[in-house]
């Protein structure tokens, strides 16, 4: 018996575009309301829009995504997943650029081992790419660091007046509230700017 067919498109933010992914999935005359669309991270399973769709969810219902990596980031909740959807719940999953993931295909012993294999080495892939994409991040910064390249917004100059109010509320004419308002700065940012200053011996 035929079920009811889905569309699942993921981006990591409202930054990207999933136009590519909303196209291949209206290739496929899936209806408009059958396609979800969630725009965050794939580190795991919490996505609002994944679970409503999930919760749809009945025997025989097919299940389209474009790429394994659409699905998710880390290998072992892919797996994961990927057995809830196909053995729990009974749908059919089908990864558009890997054609050899399609479950409707080779339902027998041999047929699931090979796609059992093929899941396996995409999402391990798939997190094996997001975590060389961290560690080439963090290459970044601490090559730029090297040389000398400020992280972080610039510190603020200090108002012209600083140093006078410091050297009043250490002599207890002002209270640090009052100091910090004459400053114009919160009271933890004055406090802390005092302290660095007095530590650097530039009090005076």
């Amino acid at each position: 018996m035929s079920g009811i067919t889905y569309g699942y498109i993921r981006v990591s933010s409202f930054d990207q575009n999933e136009d590519r992914q909303l196209i291949a999935m209206r290739s496929l005359d899936i209806p408009e309301k059958n396609i979800f669309t969630d725009r965050q991270s794939g580190k795991d399973f919490q996505r609002a829009q994944y679970r409503r769709m999930v919760g749809r969810f009945k025997t025989d219902d097919l299940l389209y995504i474009k790429s394994i990596d659409r699905l998710g980031r880390n290998y072992t909740e892919i797996l994961e997943q990927w057995r809830i959807l196909t053995r729990d719940l009974g749908v059919d999953i089908v990864v558009l650029d890997m054609p050899l993931l399609d479950t409707r295909r080779g339902k027998d012993l041999m047929g699931t081992f090979l796609s059992d294999i093929v899941l396996q080495v995409l999402s391990f892939a798939a997190e094996n790419e997001r975590t060389n994409i961290r560690q080439r991040q963090a290459e970044g910064i601490a090559a730029a660091r090297a040389r000398g390249v400020k992280f972080g917004r610039p510190a603020s100059p200090l108002p012209d007046n600083f140093r006078e109010v410091c050297r009043d509320w250490r002599n207890r004419r002002l209270t640090l509230r009052e100091a910090a308002a004459a400053c114009g700065m919160p009271v933890g940012t004055f406090y802390s700017k005092a302290v660095r200053m007095e530590s650097a011996g530039n009090e005076g």
